[in-house]
């Protein structure tokens, strides 16, 4: 089953209270260790960001279809799934980040996440509650009101694009057999 591979969502621009992104958010951050034992993806949503100062309340603040925009490194640290689980049991859509730690960015697309690379998403004119529509192939992002070009946005690839429509890596392995 296909996929949509344009999106459209409610932006979460992910700042600090200078209003500057925050860069670094590790998985330690993301989804708290002392929640490790919660196996079940639709219960992990209510610890998101439990450990980001000034984020606490990010589950009950969550609305439809979000678009999270992170800064750098963002998911650095271990590899616990619990980190991009629990943004799917939110029903984020999407995470377009300025760069994202190696085992998250993997984490994400096994498990059919979309992550969008955009170096200098944080500086510019998008803010929380802008809707934002983008396509998962070209990287092209329509922001409603607002002119927004971006340099150097890395799509989707080809293999992230069939794991995405699959579902993940699992269901993607079976299509291949």
């Amino acid at each position: 089953m296909k996929k949509p591979t344009t999106l459209t969502g409610k932006v979460i621009m992910i700042k600090d209270p200078q209003g500057q992104g925050i860069d670094d958010i590790d998985t330690d951050m993301i989804f708290h260790n002392k929640h490790l034992h919660i196996t079940d993806i639709k219960e992990m949503g209510q610890y998101t960001f439990g450990n980001l100062q000034g984020w606490e309340d990010f589950p009950s603040e969550v609305k439809k279809d979000p678009i999270l925009i992170v800064g750098k490194n963002f998911g650095a640290g271990s590899s616990r799934q619990q980190a991009v689980d629990c943004f799917k049991a939110l029903g984020v859509i999407l995470i377009i980040g300025e760069s994202f730690g190696a085992i998250y960015k993997r984490n994400a697309i096994n498990s059919g996440m979309p992550l969008i690379t955009a170096p200098e998403v944080m500086s510019t004119a998008l803010e929380t509650d802008d809707n934002l529509t983008i396509d998962l192939t070209t990287g092209e992002i329509l922001a409603e009101k607002k002119n927004i070009s971006l340099e150097e946005i890395i799509p989707l690839s080809q293999v992230q694009l069939d794991i995405y429509n699959a579902g993940n890596l699992f269901e993607y392995g079976k299509s291949l057999e």
